[in-house]
């Protein structure tokens, strides 16, 4: 490793020694990492993916600070909090408390939003509790009274949603031609449960045999809406061979059965399944404004606080401007003003206080280009960027100096042009006293860098060293680095499945005519409005555009839905694992669901009646769309995790599993024994330990310490019982091969073309050093995504594929953006279609096609500022985006 000399701590004490010194840093996958960073600066840490370098900050560095922090805590008050655990570190010196703001990629609740990730919504209810405009002989109202996530503030009706879900006959039953036994009521379940709703229904004295439209409209609606829930004994028709006794069963609507699967279920397939049948519409009671009558009758500024919410924040700091101005609030109020509701307290000095901290905040979110977000807008909506720069906001208000922040790929889903101010807000918190430990793969951040931490020089077992520790200059000296050639420009050596040699650029190439359109026309969503734009076909196209411009909505939403439309599979995400919402293994042989693409078995997908030209189908947001009938399948990748649950691993995800046990189940042993491959799966009983469950470890609660978690006892962390690990397939287990590296199995499974296919992509998207039982939690949202590309590449494709991404450069190393872009092209080499939403100027300098959006962000974006070829994008004078992606392009 290069480093700056480290030596013993400076005369007078560590609090004068200017360096956090680490020591014997083994976490995860780090080699007894010794290393020194300067306190006060701007330090990066870089590396491939899978190096070590989120390990070094978050896993020893932030954990170690949090640790030292809760020992100051009262031990009864730990328990109140989460709490990460001591790291696997020997000693940290010189370490301040620390601030962590980390890519969050789970999926936040509905509930989130703008206002509660930012604590506007609490100043904003204050404001209206403390300063509305009341009616006349209202009773003020408590500041909770104007939340929608309150039981006083929530509508009654939608409880604070602002829609309800809603049954109707005709969802109920699709196709009234058919008998109640026919399955008229397409949305009761089916197997034994079915047929027990339909034997009560005739118990009752109902004809199941006649069709639903001669039923009599009392005993309809009874059936499908009653709350009724009758007992009746049903005599089952006796079948040859079977003795089915009566029994007492239970009626149930059909009403009543969706919405209680809906909201009790815990099985996401049951829930997506009855969801088929229910209504979304505003909420009646409050117009989809979410609250009460009496919250909303209050107003400030002559706004209900929705209607506020509602508004992009720079717009709403307008409407307080005025207020936030008063220097004096017992002073008359000008007559430019907009004067006052009886009862109101607009200029009191709470309503001054007030408004001037709210415009306060919004002015640092204004700063970082958030100022296009509305308070209301729903976190699930936002990309994991404009949550980390939300937080990274309020941090900048509290006013902390002497603080370590620990952030996780800030540049994140950001455009270059956001980019540069949050590079300022970083300086600015640098400039007052703090260090800031920045985990990051954007060139142009580690340049502006005053420290560099390169960590690797491979992942997994191939990284986990420190091999540069200094000024960002000195990394030109490092030969084994990934980051220098990226950083400096200058070539090496091309990596090669688990080599540690250095990634060299990949080299410029010709962009691809298209060989058709997809064309889209009066598309309105969101911020689109009214817009036409064509997506080629047969090359790669990259859409690109600043933060909030429309481009997740065009490409995910509008254009995904629209194929799906034309294939006939709805809406919906095509994903591995989609429909079962999370992938586990359940130990049956068909445990991998091939969600991947949409379309007919054949690969073909139905024609439009009209040649491939439709009116926009319902729902997609265009009035029209030309040229479907050239894609055959869809295919959408995005970020989202693979499972959430560490029994959902690669092994299982990508179905290899399925071929590893029924290889073990072929064996000789495992044949005289009778063992089945669901023997070879840790979720069924009869193979798994059950002192674990098959978790492989055992919870170990301390009472005033962080809980913790220790080897089974039983399995040593095996996951299965004794006998199932008697059976072994050329001298390993079924443990040894899920602790197989995706390396090592390879060449393990060379002669088993099913599992070693597998492997082969996943090796060939750089995922070479994951281990095949590594649990889905511990996967980077880049490498869940290559997982799932890599779970595509391996099937057998047919027919013209329409692949569709979501920035899936985010949380990759320029070396593994090249992997995965060579992936890409060689999808569109075979004759498919690719095309992804990008912020990274390399790819899109390497795309076929760009299709640039905006040129700002919300309602002043949402249109085509240009499109062709890179070349000409970066000429045009109104796009943002030019001027860097002309950077990127040959002189």
């Amino acid at each position: 490793m290069t480093s700056a000399p480290s030596g013993p701590p400076v005369p007078g004490g560590e609090a004068a020694d200017p360096f956090v010194r680490i020591r014997g840093a083994r976490e995860h996958n780090l080699r007894d990492v010794d290393t020194d960073i300067p306190r006060d600066a701007l330090t990066v840490f870089t590396g491939v993916s899978g190096s070590g370098k989120s390990s070094l900050a978050f896993g020893t560095l932030y954990a170690e600070a949090q640790r030292r922090y809760f020992e100051s805590v009262a031990p009864y008050a730990r328990r109140l909090i989460h709490q990460v655990g001591a790291p696997k570190v020997r000693e940290i010196t010189g370490l301040p408390p620390a601030v962590a703001l980390q890519q969050r990629r789970g999926a936040p609740g509905s509930r989130s939003s703008v206002g509660t990730v930012t604590t506007l919504s609490n100043l904003l209810r204050m404001l209206f509790s403390r300063a509305g405009s009341y009616p006349e002989g209202a009773e003020p109202l408590d500041s909770d009274a104007f939340s929608p996530n309150t039981v006083t503030g929530a509508c009654p009706e939608c409880h604070g949603l602002g829609r309800v879900h809603r049954v109707t006959e005709s969802s109920l039953v699709p196709d009234p031609a058919l008998s109640i036994r026919d399955h008229a009521i397409a949305a009761w379940p089916g197997a034994w449960q079915g047929k027990n709703l339909r034997d009560v229904v005739q118990a009752l004295g109902h004809d199941i045999d006649r069709p639903w439209r001669e039923l009599p409209q009392e005993e309809r609606d009874f059936i499908l809406f009653s709350d009724e829930q009758p007992v009746v004994t049903v005599d089952p028709v006796r079948e040859a061979g079977r003795v089915q006794r009566p029994y007492q069963g239970k009626f149930m609507s059909a009403e009543r059965y969706v919405m209680r699967a809906f909201s009790e279920s815990k099985s996401a397939a049951t829930r997506r399944r009855v969801a088929r049948y229910l209504q979304s519409a505003v909420c009646p009671l409050c117009g989809g404004r979410r609250l009460r009558p009496e919250a909303l009758a209050v107003t400030f500024a002559g706004h209900d606080i929705a209607t506020l919410t509602g508004m992009p924040l720079e717009a709403l700091a307008d409407v307080l401007r005025h207020t936030a101005r008063i220097t004096d609030p017992s002073a008359t109020v000008p007559s430019s003003a907009t004067v006052p509701s009886s009862g109101s307290g607009e200029t009191t000095e709470a309503a001054v206080a007030l408004s001037r901290d709210l415009r306060a905040r919004i002015g640092v979110l204004a700063g970082l280009g958030l100022g296009y977000l509305s308070m209301d807008r729903t976190a699930p909506t936002l990309s994991p960027g404009e949550l980390q720069r939300l937080r990274l906001a309020t941090q900048l208000r509290s006013g902390l100096f002497g603080v370590v922040y620990v952030l996780d790929e800030p540049s994140a889903g950001l455009h270059p042009a956001d980019t540069e101010p949050l590079l300022d807000v970083l300086e600015k918190l640098r400039a007052e006293g703090n260090s800031l430990f920045v985990v990051e793969h954007d060139m142009d951040v580690v340049r502006r860098a005053d420290w560099v931490v390169d960590v690797g020089p491979g992942a997994g077992r191939y990284g986990g060293r420190v091999l540069y520790s200094g000024p960002v200059p000195g990394l030109a000296e490092v030969a084994e680095s990934a980051t220098r050639p990226y950083l400096f420009g200058d070539g090496g050596e091309t990596a090669s499945g688990g080599s540690t040699a250095p990634t060299a650029p990949a080299a410029p190439r010709d962009p691809r005519a298209p060989a058709g359109l997809l064309r889209l026309r009066g598309v309105t969503r969101h911020n689109l409005r009214d817009l036409d734009v064509d997506v080629p076909l047969g090359v790669l196209t990259a859409v690109t555009g600043v933060s909030g411009s429309g481009k997740s909505t065009l490409v995910g939403q509008v254009l995904a839905d629209a194929v799906a439309a034309h294939l006939g599979t709805g809406s919906r995400n095509s994903e591995p694992g989609a429909e079962q919402g999370e992938f586990e293994d359940d130990g049956t042989d068909d445990d991998t669901n091939d969600g991947t693409a949409t379309g007919t078995d054949d690969g073909t997908a139905a024609e439009a009646d009209d040649g491939g030209t439709v009116g926009g189908p319902p729902g997609t947001g265009a009035r029209a769309v030309e040229g479907l009938e050239a894609v055959d399948r869809l295919v959408r990748v995005d970020q989202r995790p693979i499972g959430r649950t560490p029994r959902s691993n690669l092994a299982t995800y990508t179905g290899l599993f399925d071929t590893v046990r029924s290889v073990f189940a072929a064996t000789d042993e495992a044949r005289r024994r009778g063992y089945p491959p669901g023997r070879f799966s840790f979720n069924v009983a009869s193979g798994r330990c059950e002192t674990c469950q098959g978790e492989g470890f055992v919870a170990v609660e301390l009472l005033f310490l962080p809980g913790t978690y220790a080897p089974c006892p039983t399995c040593h962390g095996a996951r299965y019982n004794t006998e199932t690990l008697q059976i072994t397939y050329r001298d390993r287990t079924v443990a040894d091969v899920l602790d197989m590296s995706v390396d090592e199995a390879e060449a393990f499974f060379a002669d088993v073309p099913a599992v070693a296919r597998g492997l082969r992509t996943l090796r060939d998207v750089g995922l070479g050093y994951l281990h095949l039982g590594q649990p889905a939690t511990e996967l980077s949202g880049g490498e869940a995504q290559r997982i799932k590309l890599a779970t595509e590449l391996q099937r057998l494709r047919r027919g013209h594929t329409l692949y569709l991404l979501d920035e899936p450069t985010t949380g990759l190393h320029p070396a593994d953006t090249d992997l995965l872009m060579r992936q890409l092209h060689g999808l569109v080499d075979a004759g498919n279609t690719v095309v992804l939403v990008e912020h990274d100027m390399g790819v899109v300098a390497g795309a076929d096609w760009v299709l640039d959006l905006g040129p700002g962000a919300g309602d002043a974006g949402g249109r085509v500022v240009a499109s062709g070829p890179p070349a000409r994008v970066a000429r045009a004078p109104e796009s943002r985006t030019a001027p860097y992606l002309a950077r990127r392009l040959p002189s």
